[in-house]
């Protein structure tokens, strides 16, 4: 069985808007929360911030730790063609502040923009259900 650890941010700001990355990586173009893939001896917080700058631009701090969510992909399910093993994933989900930088778009990485939306409007995105779990990890609400 294959693994894969990865570090999430929930960040919500004072104007009820939350960053999200969308991802392009998968069979459909997404919307996800901002992180991704430890990397080799890399601490879980450390991930998140290095994450988030990378896919959004914005330094952040590590507020909480909300949740850890845990789910094993079939073969079949994989995104990885020809995978014969199964994916465990590991998500680290934090909530963070925006503490300094600019919103910015990735270049060449798993994401192709990231952007503010008011919470109002996230249920009408095409998004990945990480952003269905994370935002119930931090107890945040959508409108309907």
């Amino acid at each position: 069985m294959d693994m894969r650890v990865a570090a999430y941010a929930v960040i919500v700001d004072e104007h009820d808007r939350i960053l999200l990355a969308h991802w392009n990586e998968g069979r459909r173009a997404a919307w996800t929360m901002p992180g991704g893939g430890l990397e080799e001896g890399e601490d879980p917080e450390r991930a998140a911030r290095r994450e988030v700058r990378e896919e959004t631009g914005y330094r952040v701090a590590i507020e909480e730790l909300l949740g850890i969510h845990s789910r094993v992909i079939p073969p079949s399910r994989r995104l990885k063609e020809g995978a014969a093993d199964p994916l465990h994933t590991l998500r680290i989900v934090y909530r963070a502040r925006v503490t300094g930088g600019r919103l910015r778009h990735e270049r060449n990485g798993s994401t192709d923009r990231a952007e503010w939306f008011p919470l109002a409007e996230v249920r009408g995105l095409q998004r990945v259900k990480l952003v269905e779990i994370a935002l119930e990890m931090a107890g945040v609400v959508l409108p309907r």
